[in-house]
This record gives structure tokens, sequence and C-alpha cells, in this order.
């Protein structure tokens, strides 16, 4: 009888540390995302934004650096907008 053992070796994960800074500046400001949020948020992301009602579920065009681009009522008119100055938006969770 032979005595044939299994690759039982796993992959191993490595860890990357990265900053905020140089997270940000990752896609050279041509990456943005898309930030589903209630109008009660507004204020605290887009502070020169004027009073919004209150429980009305908005959409945020953030760049990576997560600065403002625009707001709109429309998850697809952000993404438009994104698309019409050339930015490539990602998934962030």
């Amino acid at each position: 009888m032979t005595n044939d053992k299994l690759d039982t070796q796993q992959p191993v994960e490595q860890s990357v540390h990265i900053s905020p800074e140089a997270l940000a500046a990752l896609g050279g400001g041509k990456v943005a995302y898309v930030k589903a949020m209630m109008s009660d948020d507004v204020q605290r992301i887009f502070p020169n934004a004027p009073a919004i009602q209150p429980g009305v579920k908005l959409f945020a065009l953030l760049a990576a650096d997560g600065s403002p681009i625009m707001l709109t009522d429309s998850k697809d008119t952000a993404l438009a907008n994104a698309w019409e100055h050339d930015l490539a938006t990602v998934s962030v969770h």
C-alpha cells in the first residue's frame, strides 16, 4: 500500500495596509463611487446644500477620496454623470 498524501496547503492570505490618503489617490482622479444616503445626512457630506425634506432617499456621487461631486434622487443619474466625466465607478462595501 502506498501512502499518498494530499496537498493540504492553503494559500496564505496577506494583509496589505494602506493609508486613507494613499487609498484616496488610487485611480488618479478617475475613480468615483455612488453612495445611497438619506436626506437627513446630506449636510454632513454636502455642507452647502439647501435644506431637503427629511426621509428622502438620495444618491451621492463621490470621488475616491470622498469628495462630493453631485447629489441626485436617481442612482442612474449619478452613474450617468460619472460616465459623462470619464469616471470609472467602483463598488464599495
